[in-house]
């Protein structure tokens, strides 16, 4: 039996929040989305997480210091969605942890192959539950 995956989605804007929301559950994650960096520390705490795509620009506090604090919580991979698209923006986002980048605008089909490559849908029911390890 396969287990869901779950995706904690850090996005502020209500609309891009929806529509990665939308794309992720039909790509088969269980999605739990949250509009401030606070919000999604507290939510990454939680070992079901099994990857975490994040917005840079969050009203409380930078995406960065948002992703150092993610990774020191989970090992889920990291997926940054942003619409900054500077080759150094992309080289912060990868030192601060991500597993991968993707710029707005994006096409749902983009979010949703790279979901799925850092994130493979697996039958997990073969492999014991270990607190704190990614489900991917």
């Amino acid at each position: 039996m396969e287990q869901q995956r779950v995706c904690l989605v850090v996005e502020d804007d209500d609309d891009i929040r929806g529509l990665i929301s939308v794309v992720l559950s039909h790509a088969g994650f269980e999605v739990r989305a949250v509009g401030t960096g606070a919000e999604g520390i507290a939510a990454a705490a939680d070992p079901a997480i099994a990857l975490v795509t994040l917005d840079i620009g969050l009203p409380d506090m930078d995406g960065h210091v948002v992703a150092h604090a993610i990774r020191a919580l989970t090992t889920a991979p990291l997926l940054f969605l942003t619409a900054r698209s500077e080759e150094d923006d992309v080289l912060a986002g990868m030192a601060s942890g991500a597993a991968g980048y993707l710029t707005k605008p994006f096409h749902p089909k983009e979010l949703k192959e790279l979901a799925g490559q850092l994130c493979p849908a697996a039958d997990v029911s073969q492999e014991p539950h270990i607190p704190g390890k990614s489900h991917c």
